[in-house]
């Protein structure tokens, strides 16, 4: 031990060391950290502690002095050393923020750390710590369309107020379609998941035909009124609108809340609606689908039912969609 250190080690101290050495999970460096105090307070001489501990001179009077000085947490707890690599000045972290807030050069669309790098003439790794420290992520986009509708506030307060007080012995249905759904077959059988493996299923597929999906949400109490067809025109439409008329009571006024689509603006649309006038449609502001609550039962039969579902025929497809 170097001259005027020494060593007293408390029995709880003691105990701690000894629990520390003994723990299998404990980092190496932190057991052998304790291993060189133990034998110092044992009396062992700096050379025999260098041998059972394989440590240099110097490493031995370090920890020993860290112990005398910060006790055992001192042993668990490494110094801060300066980094051997200059910290950037400002300029250069206000620049590749200038960079990446214009257009990349080249025929690119967007930054990536690579070019940021070598533009700026610092380091991938730099470029990623400015970006996160500024919030900037150019490999990320995200998309956004606003409504041209002229009659955007008018149509939104309407189709609110369905949602939030529909009137009284009215029935409020959100209707759309969810066209084209394909009925995927897999070119080979997948395998199940078990423990430490993921669920398979190939890439390709085989397209055995499509159906579309006319759907009538009801917004008071979720049940779904739904009907599988193999096209999308408005006689279709009117095919399905009968089916509502048929399944919605007789002494129910209905407000439907549906898109802009052309099928619900056809004249023979228009003139169905003039027969039925307890029918009253509803329509959503111009590029404002996701005002529409079937929306919303369509995203879940899409996730939980038919995205990685497995259909040999169009019948098939139909037969899940009705389960």
């Amino acid at each position: 031990m170097r001259t005027g250190i020494s060593l007293t080690v408390s029995s709880i101290d003691r105990q701690r060391l000894a629990a520390l050495i003994r723990d299998r999970n404990a980092p190496q460096k932190h057991v052998w950290r304790a291993e060189i105090i133990l034998l110092s307070a044992d009396g062992v001489g700096t050379v025999e502690i260098m041998r059972q501990t394989g440590k240099s001179k110097t490493c031995v009077w370090r920890w020993q002095e860290r112990f005398a000085a910060e006790g055992f947490e001192g042993l668990l707890r490494d110094k801060t050393r300066p980094s051997r690599i200059p910290p950037l000045r400002p300029e250069v972290a206000e620049r590749v923020v200038a960079l990446t807030l214009k257009d990349p050069p080249g025929e690119t669309t967007h930054w990536t750390a690579d070019m940021m790098a070598q533009a700026a003439d610092i380091s991938a790794s730099a470029v990623r710590r400015i970006w996160k420290a500024h919030g900037l992520q150019p490999n990320r986009w995200r998309q956004f369309k606003l409504s041209s509708d002229p009659q955007f506030v008018d149509k939104l307060r309407d189709v609110v107020g369905l949602y939030v007080d529909p009137p009284a012995h009215a029935i409020v249905l959100s209707v759309d379609e969810k066209s084209q759904i394909q009925a995927l077959d897999r070119t080979q059988p997948g395998l199940p998941m078990k423990k430490g493996r993921l669920g398979t299923m190939t890439h390709d597929y085989k397209r055995n035909g499509t159906t579309t999906l006319f759907a009538a949400l009801n917004v008071l109490d979720g049940t779904v009124i739904g009907r599988n067809m193999q096209r999308h025109r408005h006689q279709e439409f009117i095919r399905f609108l009968n089916t509502v008329d048929a399944e919605v009571p007789a002494d129910k006024a209905v407000h439907v809340i549906l898109d802009n689509y052309a099928a619900h603006k056809h004249p023979k649309v228009r003139a169905w609606l003039n027969r039925h006038q307890r029918f009253t449609f509803h329509f959503t502001p111009t590029s404002c689908s996701w005002l529409n609550a079937v929306e919303g039962f369509f995203a879940k039969l899409s996730k939980r039912r038919l995205k990685r579902g497995v259909f040999h025929s169009v019948v098939d497809l139909q037969a899940a969609i009705n389960r």
